[in-house]
């Protein structure tokens, strides 16, 4: 599965800057509002330094990352759902996303204009939050005369009508779709309305170069990520290198892609397995708790419907017992089956038939 994250906050907190910090493309970053006008897509490779172990074992054609999608959209300001700045107008191309990315002001600059006068982080989110759920009402109440027609005319529908209107209800009062209390039958019954606070939202801290390390307070029940994205964006310019000792001397260990890309698998409950062989060595992106058919699924379709087993070997052991033919050799090589649990780094081979 190929992660796809949107990346939202108010007007000049940072979100162009951490969005060209993140993808390397050429972004739009100005003092002035609304600098980001139309949608901006980039597909990064998730950082993991397992594929170049791997490879050194096989030296395979080429070496397959996962991906990670990042849609930046216009900056929300209060009153964007009825019309106020440019972001609402461009909510619907992250409403398919797996997540949501909320950049917020940390930084001091007194240069740099924030559309509320001060930056106040819980503020600023509250302002974001209302937004959202506004946009989200706003769908609902476009779908239910449909979702009405659908039930009078086949009572299987009712039961989607009457979850919809509750939630309706439970918004209203201002809550987030995220917050209401579902079977997971019903959630299922709300995926197709792809609601923005139905989504896991990722809080990413825009702050000054001194606090990247910094523990901050918690904003709406999470700890955000500090992320310098200045920094970010003046690193990805310069030569790895010169790079890394400039990391290596402001004391930061890993760029904040690699962060911020780890905290997100961490919030979908995500993790990875591998394909390695002499065309490819591949990550493969899925559920943690995903069984072998459902990974064998992540390749093709084909190989989910056909499944058969899977060769495994953990991701150590591959390693030490240098590929497949030795971890063979030392009885590491496994057959599992249909209930089998996929593990993190697990490097694996499907047999199926369709």
């Amino acid at each position: 599965m190929a992660l796809s994250i949107g990346i939202v906050g108010l007007p000049n907190v940072g979100k162009s800057t951490l969005f060209t910090a993140l993808t390397r493309k050429g972004g739009v970053a100005t003092k002035h509002p609304f600098a980001t006008t139309e949608r901006n897509i980039g597909v990064v490779p998730v950082p993991d330094e397992r594929l170049a172990a791997l490879a050194e074992i096989v030296h395979p054609g080429r070496i397959m990352p996962a991906t990670v999608e990042f849609v930046d959209v216009a900056g929300l300001v209060k009153g964007s759902s009825e019309g106020e700045g440019l972001g609402n107008q461009f909510l619907s191309n992250i409403r398919e996303t797996d997540a949501i990315i909320e950049v917020v002001r940390y930084f001091s600059d007194p240069d740099v204009l924030h559309v509320t006068g001060e930056p106040d982080p819980p503020s600023d989110i509250e302002i974001i939050k209302t937004e959202l759920i506004l946009a989200d009402l706003g769908t609902i109440e476009r779908a239910i005369p449909r979702l009405e027609k659908d039930a009078k005319r086949d009572k299987a529908h009712a039961a989607k009508l009457e979850v919809v209107k509750r939630l309706q209800a439970w918004m209203d009062d201002g809550n987030t779709a995220r917050s209401f209390t579902v079977t997971p039958e019903e959630r299922g019954l709300l995926y197709d309305l792809h609601l923005l606070t139905m989504k896991p939202v990722l809080y990413v801290a825009n702050v000054d170069e001194d606090q990247t390390g910094a523990v901050l307070e918690p904003l709406d029940g999470a700890v955000p990520l500090p992320i310098c994205a200045r920094l970010e964006a003046e690193i990805v310019e310069i030569d790895p290198q010169e790079a890394a000792e400039y990391l290596a001397m402001l004391g930061i260990e890993q760029l904040g892609l690699e962060r911020l890309i780890q905290a997100a698998y961490a919030l979908l409950g995500l993790h990875s397995f591998f394909t390695a062989g002499e065309m490819e060595v591949r990550a493969w992106t899925i559920p943690v708790g995903a069984k072998a058919p459902q990974a064998a699924g992540a390749i093709h379709s084909d190989f989910e419907r056909g499944f058969i087993k899977a060769e495994t070997v953990g991701y150590n052991d591959y390693i030490e017992y240098r590929g497949e033919a030795g971890s063979r050799a030392a009885g590491k090589l496994r057959q599992e089956g249909k209930e089998y649990v996929v593990q993190d780094g697990d490097v694996m081979h499907f047999k199926f038939n369709v």
